[in-house]
């Protein structure tokens, strides 16, 4: 019997990707980086990262680098925490030198532009023919010529690279354009055949409004980034340290896990911690989306890059560097603008054949009108339109780009959408399951009532369930326990303390049988109990915690969470959006019922036992909804994991956040409204993105064909098309939440 062995843990990193130029270039990276051993890598082209998962004892993140540098075109850097600013500094480098690139472009390119529109204002081609051009043909071929291969030589070295990988991309469609443009003007040139026109300035302008259009683009795509930008702006440079009773200031990379550090009124909270002295009130809007100011006191959580109050706290250091809260935050949101939605792959099947394709047609359209036309030039000119037209750039931005501004907004909202996948599937939801406590209800439940029976007081009957309880982490248990030390109770050591999941618990407390649980645990043991009371407090929204000692019933305790403020408002935008609302709770019916009707829920499954509750789920998918799931507890984290599309409360438990598609910061249902709003405003941008990719080729393809579109008209076409799909995805910062 062979022994069970565990897969290798799988790490991440990210990579900042430089050189390339369309959707294929970034299937090529990441075709690369996926033939390693024990890598799994997704390429944003909109990002211009890639996103990878790799076996450290298979490959190591140098060795990604390596690979992608191996190719010779594209250049790649290990994103961390410390190298963000040198890949910033890179990137305005390129940026700059793209902008050089394309003035001087420019000036060599704008008297054959020029030159071409006084033609046409002249009665154009004839002025040609007879040789009477403004600028004589030697000088337009020595203008020409470094546009082609001086600035040019990147559509040259990008197309060889790309052929080599056994691939096409938009380099090859411009590299083979261009040259065809310039190879038969040069010919007619140096052959001095006046009767032939020449096309210079279809090459030169190609060239340069297509650089034109790059810049345009990386401007708007830094745009889409911002939210990422404006998080690590957030993050503090120097904290205020306490050493030898003196307060030292220092860098906030030099902190670690235990210093304790001071914030003054009106700074930043350097790193998260822990409130060990003073009050205030913090700003927590850059974290949660929250506007209001939240209060702080000893034993308070505090979070790096919140903004303190009036008051004057001294903390306690629990996370720095990559493990504060805002650092998890900037790497979720990072992920999802590195994933892939499904509605993608329909995108990168089509740019993967597409260039063959257009080459194809542009060799059609080349011998068709040579043929039939017998016009040499005409067809050379009309296949260049083509081969420029089609460049797929477009198509690979539609998806990446609204994944990234949609992402990021959710993050400014507090909403935190895991991958790209889940705000997609957002927006399918049918039914929504949630759970009571902590989701609908504040999670901070309080001892109402305390019914003592058989003669026992109320003292006693705390004392007992307090003592059994004050092991338990369940939000009812801490109620009762709270309740007993705030009335000055001294609590025994419990002993033989057993759990029965669902039902409550048993154990010996000062050498008596206690059992504190449901009503109906304790009435199946045979202890009866006064079924008027149980059904009263049932009815008014109590959840009852039943006890008895020795086998005899001792007293009832009634523990009430109240409903939050927003529930009802945020049950109201659900229906409102089509999404069905179904509570599930393990508290007993009458409680459910009370609870459901406060809230405006119309169907709950009461007595659903945390092991039942992904079964619940799977029942509600097996009606063919689509299902979501909210919750906060670790006994939620089955059903999160079940459902198609799952929410876990941002004050919840780490196990839920990890099993859950989106973290709401603000402890909020309403932020499920917010998400599915934002995910619907997300995929019709996606919708509309990918509709202009696709219409701008199938008309334009066919335009250039037929002889119908000039080249230097298609360049500046190509260069906009990307323009406008990243333009029109940055209209989705008008959605607010």
């Amino acid at each position: 019997m062979s022994a069970a062995v565990s897969a290798p843990v799988l790490q991440t990193c990210e990579l900042a990707l430089t050189g390339m130029t369309c959707a294929n270039c970034a299937a090529i990276v990441e075709k690369t980086l996926n033939a390693l051993p024990g890598t799994e890598a997704v390429v944003n082209f909109a990002a211009e990262k890639a996103h990878v998962r790799y076996r450290p004892a298979e490959v190591t993140p140098e060795a990604l680098v390596a690979a992608v540098e191996a190719s010779g075109r594209y250049h790649a850097l290990l994103l961390t925490d410390n190298s963000r600013a040198e890949e910033k500094a890179r990137r305005e480098a390129y940026y700059r030198e793209e902008r050089r690139a394309f003035l001087i472009s420019a000036l060599l390119s704008l008297p054959l532009l020029g030159q071409m529109f006084f033609m046409f204002g002249l009665g154009g081609g004839d002025m040609a023919v007879m040789g009477h051009e403004p600028i004589p043909r030697w000088l337009q071929l020595a203008l020409a010529t470094p546009v082609q291969f001086w600035i040019g030589s990147r559509y040259y070295v990008g197309a060889w690279y790309s052929l080599r990988a056994g691939s096409g991309n938009m380099d090859v469609l411009v590299a083979l354009g261009t040259s065809m443009a310039w190879l038969y003007s040069a010919v007619v040139t140096v052959l001095g055949l006046h009767q032939q026109h020449v096309y210079f300035e279809a090459s030169t302008a190609v060239i340069t409004l297509i650089l034109l259009g790059k810049i345009i683009e990386a401007r708007a795509k830094a745009r889409t980034s911002g939210a990422i930008e404006a998080l690590v702006r957030l993050q503090p440079q120097v904290a205020h340290i306490e050493r030898d009773g003196q307060l030292e200031e220092v860098p906030v990379a030099a902190l670690i896990p235990g210093d304790i550090f001071v914030v003054r009124p009106g700074e930043s909270v350097p790193v998260d911690g822990e409130v060990l002295e003073g009050a205030s009130h913090l700003n927590e809007a850059m974290l949660t989306g929250e506007s209001l100011p939240v209060a702080k006191a000893p034993g308070s959580k505090v979070f790096a890059a919140t903004l303190n109050g009036d008051g004057l706290l001294r903390c306690k250091a629990t996370g720095v560097g990559g493990h504060t809260l805002l650092a998890g935050i900037i790497r979720l949101v990072e992920q999802a603008q590195g994933s892939k939605a499904p509605v993608q792959r329909l995108a990168d099947r089509i740019a993967a054949v597409f260039v063959p394709v257009v080459c194809a047609i542009a060799l059609a359209t080349f011998f068709g009108w040579w043929l039939l036309a017998g016009d040499f030039a005409q067809a050379l000119i009309n296949a260049v339109a083509v081969l420029v037209i089609a460049c797929p750039c477009a198509l690979g931005l539609a998806t990446p780009t609204a994944i990234m501004v949609g992402s990021g907004l959710g993050a400014k909202a507090g909403v935190l959408i895991r991958n790209a996948e889940a705000l997609e599937l957002a927006e399918k939801l049918q039914v929504l399951a949630v759970d009571k406590t902590g989701t609908l209800t504040q999670g901070l439940p309080a001892v109402t009532d305390l019914i003592a029976l058989g003669g026992a007081s109320a003292q006693e009957l705390l004392h007992l369930v307090a003592s059994l309880e004050q092991g338990s982490g369940h939000p009812l248990a801490q109620a009762i326990v709270d309740r007993a030390k705030g009335d000055g109770l001294v609590l025994a050591t419990p002993t033989k303390v057993q759990a029965v999941a669902g039902r409550g618990l048993s154990g010996e407390v000062d050498g008596q049988l206690v059992l504190a649980g449901s009503p109906a645990w304790l009435e199946a043991q045979g202890m009866p109990l006064p079924a008027g009371q149980v059904a009263e407090l049932q009815a008014s929204g109590r959840s009852l915690v039943a006890v008895s000692r020795n086998g005899a019933a001792l007293g009832l305790i009634g523990v009430a969470d109240p409903l939050r403020e927003s529930s009802r408002r945020a049950v109201a935008r659900l229906r409102q959006q089509g999404v069905a609302v179904v509570m599930l709770t393990g508290d007993n019916a009458g409680t459910a019922a009370a609870i459901a009707r406060q809230a405006g829920v119309e169907r709950f499954e009461a007595n659903v036992l945390p092991a039942d509750k992904a079964g619940a789920v799977d029942k509600l998918r097996g009606e063919g909804k689509f299902v979501g799931m909210a919750g906060d507890g670790i006994n939620d984290a089955p059903a999160l994991a079940a459902a198609d599309v799952s929410f876990a409360m941002g004050a919840g438990s780490e196990v839920a956040m990890e099993a859950a598609d989106v973290t709401l910061m603000r402890n909020d249902l309403n932020g499920v409204a917010d998400a599915i709003s934002l995910s619907r405003a997300t995929l019709g941008k996606i919708r509309q993105n990918l509709f202009f990719a696709f219409i701008y080729n199938v008309l334009g393809i066919p335009l250039a064909a037929f002889g119908m579109l000039n080249p230097v008209i298609a360049g500046a076409a190509m260069a906009m098309s990307s323009v406008s799909v990243v333009s029109n995805s940055l209209l989705l910062r008008r959605w607010k939440p």
